[in-house]
């Protein structure tokens, strides 16, 4: 049988004592996410982190996070059509208009629609853009999508609505992990690469 000398076993009451230690974090330009997450009970762990740049000069406008349930592989097409929850958080550092994040909205979907919003999206696009007020730098836009509920939508803690409809879900989604994301760099650091 081993022993374990006095000093270890005080030194193993000490650590009983000690507060647990927080996750594990990711951090991206000085903004540090944690590696998991739960959405309504499910698990979700950190995919990746990307970075918005924004006009020729690559200003940085936010960082990026997405979480995914385990094991999905990194393609964007197999993420945006999973069928399971995700999470997509915009900490911003920055600050920007509500015009011109519903702008850049506007302009995300009609990508997917060959230069104008879809038809199908239209209404509820619109809702999403009645919802955007100026986020200033150290703020958060977080986008869930919950399979059966749709996209619940929170603005630095604050809940606005939810938005129905797998169809939207994966539209919005494809923003950012589509053919034609902001940046380059954004969608490749969302879906796994470094944080550039």
């Amino acid at each position: 049988m081993m022993r374990i000398p006095l000093t270890g076993l005080a030194a193993l009451g000490l650590l009983a004592l000690w507060p647990a230690l927080p996750a594990a974090a990711a951090v991206c330009r000085g903004v540090t996410f944690p590696e998991t997450i739960e959405v309504q009970g499910a698990p979700l762990v950190l995919n990746g982190l990307g970075i918005r740049k924004a006009t020729f000069l690559k200003i940085h406008v936010y960082v990026a996070a997405l979480y995914l349930p385990r094991g999905l592989p990194p393609d964007a097409r197999a993420i945006i059509a999973s069928p399971g929850p995700m999470q997509l958080v915009l900490h911003f550092v920055r600050g920007v208009g509500a015009r011109d994040i519903r702008n850049a909205f506007e302009e995300g979907f009609a990508a997917q629609g060959g230069g104008r919003v879809p038809v199908a999206l239209a209404s509820r696009a619109a809702l999403l853009n009645s919802w955007m007020q100026d986020m200033h730098s150290g703020e958060a836009m977080t986008i869930v999508r919950i399979p059966g509920r749709g996209i619940d939508l929170d603005l630095d803690g604050r809940a606005v609505g939810v938005i129905p409809g797998e169809d939207f879900a994966q539209a919005l989604f494809a923003i950012w992990l589509g053919g034609h994301p902001p940046n380059p760099e954004l969608k490749s650091g969302l879906l796994g690469g470094r944080c550039q």
